[in-house]
């Protein structure tokens, strides 16, 4: 009887406190979780950039509206009105 207890005590101290024991696999449960949260955020990031590249490669208008909006660029015949907005004075 005494042999069957301490073999349960041993096998119960592995299960706890070792290395490999529940602790180490609750870290690794947190660490993947975390990790899928991460790849479901860069798994929208590259739709979203897959999306724009076949935007800029497929038709003109993404490209016109990147033009103007990153470069400044106006078409042929247009106006360009710049407002500045007076700062409050305090």
């Amino acid at each position: 009887m005494i042999l069957l207890t301490v073999l349960l005590l041993l096998l119960q101290y592995r299960l706890w406190f070792s290395h490999d024991g529940l602790p180490s696999v609750l870290h690794l449960h947190r660490t993947v979780e975390l990790q899928r949260q991460n790849n479901f955020v860069l798994s929208e990031r590259n739709q979203v950039l897959a999306a724009e590249v076949h935007d800029l490669k497929s038709g003109l208008d993404a490209l016109e509206e990147r033009a103007r909006s990153d470069l400044g660029m106006i078409k042929k015949g247009e106006t360009f009105f710049h407002i500045i907005e007076e700062s409050s004075r305090e």
